[in-house]
């Protein structure tokens, strides 16, 4: 039995999603248990910490990794107080934060210091967990497949709506990409009207369709690659931003062609994947699960292939990510593969992620 917490900080910088899981496995089948879960919101000012790491020298850079691992131990330090799980933590598995993704220079980095975040904890951390499958020629993502795979047996299709927008598909062999960013420019928007995000996609609803707009979302380069493919932040927010902001076009309006958008892509990932497509259920889950308007859109797009979008209970939607993060650390820990090379295209499966122990054997 492994009782693990995952930490989550996905693109969407909603803030840092933490789980505390118990796992078990009776041979090849694994179960698990969600103990504990919370998500502690961004201040402000990490909010724009993060949000402009890539912009900063290399020297500051570094030291916002390091600063960034130790508030890391502090909000985990805080949980483990607030739901009284003072020597109930074995491990901790921190995924970091993204910035940079560049899989064709073999370079993926996530911020977030493990060894100063076992400092802080004085618990086993498993960080850095994208790096070696980039190293062995990989994607370095989705990296969340492993855990679909031996945790969710039984399910054909999954999709994340986080900062960006994941599908996977369990066949033989199992394939998984990233479709395109999705709550990263949804809440960019909302934020235009001064809310941080279109609460069920309330304001989307009321707006219309740019047809111009949208022909010109759908025609960017990335949506003609396969797979193995993975988005780095920047499309987002230095590509797809832009272009919306400056069409002059109502936010109604540019949520509305956005989420339209969204749901053709998924659409057109399904017929890009080259794969069979059989009806089946498709299990969602992130904050763009419950954007109830984003589902309507998606379901009427899916309905034609006999994909059916449905989702989960809300900790499971909210926190799947996390939980598999955990699973991952359990995985390292057992020095047993933590991603699968068909869905990142590495050369090789691989053991992923740099452990540090935190305290004397």
């Amino acid at each position: 039995m492994y009782r693990v917490l995952g930490l989550m900080s996905g693109s969407s910088l909603d803030g840092l999603d933490l789980a505390l899981v118990e796992f078990q496995s009776d041979g090849p089948n694994w179960h698990y248990k969600i103990e504990a879960a919370d998500c502690y919101p961004y201040t402000a000012s990490w909010k724009e910490l993060l949000s402009r790491a890539t912009e900063l020298r290399a020297s500051d850079y570094l030291q916002l990794h390091v600063d960034y691992g130790h508030h890391l131990g502090a909000l985990v330090n805080r949980f483990i107080d607030e739901k009284g799980l003072a020597y109930r933590v074995g491990l901790i598995a921190s995924h970091g934060h993204t910035t940079f993704h560049t899989p064709a220079s073999k370079l993926t980095a996530q911020l977030g210091d493990g060894a100063a975040l076992a400092a802080a904890t004085r618990l086993p951390v498993v960080s850095d967990l994208r790096s070696m499958d980039v190293a062995l020629g990989g994607q370095g993502a989705p990296i969340v497949p492993i855990g679909e795979r031996l945790l969710f047996q039984g399910h054909p299709y999954f999709l994340n709506i986080g900062g960006i927008a994941n599908v996977s598909i369990a066949s033989d062999p199992y394939l998984a990409f990233d479709v395109c960013p999705a709550n990263r420019v949804l809440n960019a928007l909302a934020e235009q009207m001064g809310h941080s995000m279109d609460e069920g996609g309330a304001i989307a609803r009321t707006g219309s369709i740019c047809p111009e707009l949208l022909d010109q979302l759908n025609a960017l380069e990335y949506y003609h690659r396969t797979g193995p493919k993975s988005l780095p932040n920047q499309l987002g927010t230095d590509i797809i931003l832009p272009l919306l902001l400056q069409s002059n076009t109502s936010i109604p309006d540019l949520l509305c062609t956005y989420v339209e958008h969204i749901a053709i892509q998924l659409h057109h990932a399904f017929a890009m994947s080259k794969r069979s497509v059989e009806p089946g259920e498709m299990m969602v889950t992130g904050g763009g699960a419950f954007n109830e308007f984003l589902i309507e859109r998606m379901r009427h797009h899916l309905h034609p292939i006999g994909i059916t979008p449905f989702v989960p209970e809300a900790e499971l939607v909210q926190f799947k990510e996390a939980l598999i993060m955990a699973f991952i650390g359990v995985l390292r820990w057992r020095q047993e593969n933590t991603v699968i090379a068909s869905v990142t295209g590495a050369s090789a499966p691989s053991v992923g992620g740099a452990l540090w122990m935190g305290q004397e054997a």
